[in-house]
């Protein structure tokens, strides 16, 4: 073997080890791709505020990219009270209720697990995240992927999502 060839497998290799992920995945039928689908809020249970917030926007580029076409948003909800003190089932049983009431085919939920830096802001960011796929009518989930992800020490967190994300999303299997 060349010199160069064994750089460039080492190079390879250190590329690898830069980042890692872990992912399963769940799925039952194909999913129209034109069917009416809405996004859902995704739970957050990590300890970044807002992290939820952050991949549905992310999740909304990456299924629009998958060829998800008529994709709405869960309207927002109001800053009250009681919005401080739902808790993430309370707002994931009322969001779907809505979503069934207006004749959704698909919702698209999940969870953020994990949103942070390793060893704070000079660590690997790290990504742990749930996506469903689920009938609004009767709640049956049709699409479900759970994976980590750690990024190199120069990504950032965001974009290391946005990387699960298209992982994850790699195995739904759309009809167009």
């Amino acid at each position: 073997m060349t010199k160069r060839f064994l750089r460039l497998v080492l190079y390879v290799l250190l590329l690898s080890a830069c980042a890692s992920t872990v992912k399963s995945v769940h799925r039952t039928v194909p999913l129209s791709a034109t069917a009416r689908w809405v996004l859902l809020p995704v739970a957050n249970y990590a300890e970044t505020p807002q992290a939820g917030e952050r991949v549905e926007a992310l999740l909304e580029t990456v299924l629009h990219g998958e060829g998800v076409a008529n994709l709405d948003r869960y309207p927002p909800l109001k800053e009250d009270d009681t919005h401080l003190i739902m808790s993430e089932r309370q707002r994931y049983e009322e969001s779907l209720g809505w979503a069934r009431g207006q004749h959704y085919d698909y919702a698209v939920t999940g969870s953020v697990e994990e949103w942070r830096y390793k060893s704070g802001l000079d660590g690997d960011p790290a990504v742990g995240l749930t996506i469903r796929v689920v009938q609004p009518g009767n709640g049956r989930v049709l699409w479900s992927a759970s994976g980590t992800r750690t990024g190199g020490g120069a990504g950032n967190v965001s974009g290391t999502a946005l990387e699960l994300l298209g992982i994850l999303l790699d195995d739904l299997s759309l009809m167009r």
